[in-house]
């Protein structure tokens, strides 16, 4: 059974190791061992004044009970009224395949139009060919738009943009 629900601050440990297992995973191997184990570490401790204080809203999905992945968006600061930035989706790898994501995207995109968002965009990394499937079954398309991202080791990585309407589902095989 899969539950979609609203972080707040008392899920900041539990976000934080989504977070960081999925960005381990998923974007360690661009970086040093060394850096990686930093940026590890250092998403642990991020999520619990977002989850109770920070701008916008953070979702969380638990699969069994046990937290699996989140969702973080707010309003677009790059777009005009009625669009939103979805700013992190991430899915602890533990939880990879299981239909958890596509349960939490189709929260996520229900709750955007529930909040009066219109579209929603995102950013995710141009060599990470699972995130880019993902988001593409999701009803997600690239808008030509690309930009570096320093993650703070001076070697900057490419940046994909993403956007969507909020009117509907998206593709019906990613919900079956």
């Amino acid at each position: 059974m899969i539950e979609i629900r609203d972080a707040g601050a008392a899920d900041g440990d539990a976000l934080g190791e989504i977070h960081a297992a999925a960005w381990g995973a998923a974007y360690g191997p661009f970086f040093t061992p060394e850096f990686a184990a930093a940026g590890i570490a250092d998403r642990r401790t991020r999520w619990h004044g977002r989850a109770a204080d920070g701008p916008g809203t953070v979702l969380l999905a638990l699969a069994g009970g046990r937290p699996l992945a989140l969702s973080w968006y707010r309003a677009s600061d790059a777009r005009p009224s009625g669009a939103a930035e979805i700013l992190s989706f991430y899915a602890h790898p533990d939880g990879w395949g299981t239909g958890v994501s596509a349960a939490l995207m189709t929260a996520t995109l229900a709750r955007l139009r529930t909040d009066g968002f219109t579209t929603a965009h995102l950013w995710t990394l141009r060599d990470t060919p699972r995130s880019r499937r993902f988001y593409a079954k999701s009803g997600f398309a690239e808008t030509g738009a690309s930009r570096p991202c320093d993650f703070g080791d001076g070697r900057p990585l490419e940046q994909v943009e993403y956007e969507r309407d909020c009117g509907d589902d998206g593709p019906r095989e990613l919900f079956a």
